[in-house]
């Protein structure tokens, strides 16, 4: 178990550097230059924001970073319970799952306001690809490779 859950964490925490990260610098260098990208994304930030959160006056890719690897902890927990389609799985995970719970539960928790109702397009995309990127970096640690 403890295996699964460092494997998780590690995992998680280089999937939002690498692939939800990595997704958001592709659609900033050039989805922001593609007219119908911009209709159906918006225009994209800058990807690795360095500004600092509250409480703790992190980095908010670090904090973002740290969150996926709890999540790549349930992600892991969930792949070695259950003989699943890894990779398709995570990313239908990543995308739904995180994307509703940042649509939800955290403005809630911030004392912001909840979902408008719109479809979040970019964070099913950027969830989408950190749950991928997790699932496959998971797949030699978990012996799934």
């Amino acid at each position: 178990m403890l295996k699964t859950i460092i494997a998780g964490f590690v995992a998680g925490f280089i999937a939002v550097l690498v692939f939800h990260q990595g997704t958001a610098f592709l659609l900033y260098h050039f989805g922001n230059d593609i007219p119908s990208v911009v209709s159906f994304f918006g225009r994209t930030t800058a990807p690795f924001n360095m500004a600092a959160t509250k409480p703790l006056s992190i980095p908010v890719v670090m904090s973002q970073a740290f969150w996926g690897g709890i999540w790549g902890i349930v992600l892991a927990s969930i792949l070695r319970r259950f003989r699943l389609p890894d990779l398709m799985f995570s990313a239908m995970f990543g995308a739904l799952v995180l994307t509703f719970v940042a649509v939800t539960l955290v403005p809630y928790l911030k004392g912001l306001p909840g979902w408008n109702g719109a479809i979040p397009w970019r964070g099913l995309l950027y969830n989408g690809a950190w749950g991928w990127g997790t699932a496959l970096m998971l797949r030699p640690l978990l012996g799934r490779g």
